[in-house]
Parts: C-alpha cells; sequence; structure tokens
C-alpha cells in the first residue's frame, strides 16, 4: 500500500465530510469522523469498484449498518469520482439524493439502505451468502457500531455467517466507546467485544482504527483467512478531528458558526500536513 496517499486520502474524507455536515449545520459528527481511516483504506486500496457503474455486478459491498455515518460514505463516494462532490452538499434537504441515514435508492455508491440499527449487519450477511451463490468472489465490507452491538441481531448475523463459513464478508465493529445517550460502558457494557465476536467463531483482530497500515494490514490478514467470517475491530475516537466533536466524544452535533469555521481550518491543515509530510 502507499501509506502516504492514504493518509491524504483520509484527511480529505475528514475535511469533505465536516463540509457536508456544515452544509445542513448539524448531523451525525462523532461516528462519521471516525471512520475516515477506514474508508481511505477501502476505496483507496482494497475495494474493487465503478464510479460510472455504481451497480457493476462484480464489485465489492460496503454496507455501512451504522447508516447514520452517511456523510463519510458520501464524502468517500464524491472524491471516488460517483458524482461532483457539491451534489452532496445538500445533506438531508428536500429532494436530496443524500439523506442523513443511507439509500440505496438514492445515492450512488450505497450497496444496501440501512440506518435501522442491528438490520445492516443482517443485509450484509445475506449479501454475502447471495454474492456466493451466484459465483462470485465479491467481497463485503460491513461496518457495525458498538452502541449498535447492543442488538441482538448482529450476533445473530455473525452465527450466521459462521455456520455458513461466509469467508467473503468481514465485519468491522467501530469501537469508539460512545452512544447517543453516553458511554458504552454505561449503558450496555460489552466487556470484551473482541473476544465476543471470537466466540461466535469469527476469525478476529483488535487494532488502532485510525493507523492506516495496521488496518490494510489486518484487512489482508482476514481475506487471507479462508473458511470463517472475519471480524476487526477498531479502536478509534469519537469524532476523530472535529475540534468541537472529538473533545466531548459528540454522537450528533450542532454547533455556532465559529466552532464550524475552527473545525473547518483545522481540516484544511491536517489535510495539507498529510500532503508534506
Amino acid at each position: 500500500m502507499n501509506e502516504k496517499t492514504c493518509k491524504v486520502l483520509a484527511a480529505e474524507i475528514r475535511l469533505e465530510t465536516l463540509r457536508i455536515i456544515h452544509s445542513l449545520g448539524n448531523g451525525h459528527v462523532g461516528g462519521s469522523m471516525d471512520l475516515a481511516d477506514l474508508m481511505a483504506v477501502l476505496y483507496g486500496e482494497v475495494m474493487r469498484f465503478d464510479p460510472k457503474n455504481p451497480r457493476w455486478e462484480d464489485r465489492d459491498w460496503l454496507v455501512l449498518s451504522k447508516g447514520h455515518a452517511g456523510p463519510v460514505a458520501y464524502a468517500t463516494f464524491g472524491l471516488m469520482g460517483y458524482y461532483p462532490m457539491e451534489e452532496a452538499y445538500t445533506l438531508n434537504r428536500p429532494h436530496t439524493k443524500f439523506p442523513s441515514h443511507t439509500d440505496r435508492k438514492l445515492t450512488p455508491g450505497v450497496d444496501l439502505t440501512t440506518g435501522s440499527l442491528g438490520q445492516g449487519a443482517s443485509s450484509a450477511t445475506g449479501a454475502a451468502l447471495a454474492n456466493r451463490i451466484d459465483g462470485r468472489n465479491s467481497r463485503v465490507f460491513c461496518v457495525i457500531g458498538d452502541g449498535e452491538a447492543d442488538e441482538g441481531q448482529v450476533w445473530e448475523a455473525f452465527h450466521f455467517a459462521y455456520a455458513h463459513k461466509l469467508d467473503n464478508i468481514i465485519y468491522f465493529i467501530d469501537k469508539n466507546g460512545y452512544q447517543l445517550d453516553g458511554s458504552t460502558q454505561d449503558i450496555l457494557d460489552h466487556g470484551d467485544i473482541a473476544a465476543k465476536a471470537a466466540a461466535f467463531g469469527l476469525h478476529t483482530q483488535e487494532i488502532d482504527g485510525h493507523d492506516v497500515k495496521a488496518i490494510y494490514d489486518a484487512i489482508q490478514t482476514a481475506l487471507a483467512h479462508k473458511g470463517v467470517p472475519s471480524c476487526i475491530v477498531l479502536d478509534t475516537i469519537k469524532g476523530k478531528g472535529a475540534t468541537f466533536a472529538e473533545p466531548k466524544r459528540e454522537h450528533s452535533s450542532s454547533p455556532k458558526e465559529e466552532a464550524w469555521a475552527e473545525a473547518l481550518a483545522a481540516a484544511e491543515q491536517a489535510l495539507a500536513d498529510a500532503k508534506n509530510a
């Protein structure tokens, strides 16, 4: 992999994610910003896709089960050339193609509609099985929030994937430690969530979710491990790179314009630093 190129892409994704949410003035900053490094690795180094043919049958699939992180997907797709980035600045407005939660019927690049938490994991698992039945070598990459993992449906999906030996799916658990109402430890403590995933039979790794090299290496290890599905637990910082959200680990943000200006300037500087590193 080209580590510097990937870090620059992650910085671009963070900046565009902020610009997209800023266009509305509020939204799910926290759980979007912490996925920028993963999205940079997936779309910059790993996934097979065609922006000119979003429904290409042999593409790899991304399923953002934590569908409220849609802005980071919209930023990534725009940077990959699925549409002019400015189109995404209509986030959640009337007649937009960019709702706050991902919708496959509206947005080019979205493979499955998600947002009702837990259900995306099941849908992604079904997609992996369907692709195998159809004889395709497409991989499915499914992103699950640690708060979302409160839902039993997530663990049922893991059980199903293990039973059917779906080695064409990788689940990512975004372990940022916070959900809508507070810390995951206070609301419904998972304990060692990686150990839980492993107990369901998944080949499981836990890594720094902001280290693009570690993310890339973990994905390659998972893809090489045959016969069982894989899970990669990403240790992340909610709101990573958003100056108003990161310190408070905010789930959703509605900052004043001065705070937006500070955050956008910091993201622009982070991009310049990545390019000059």
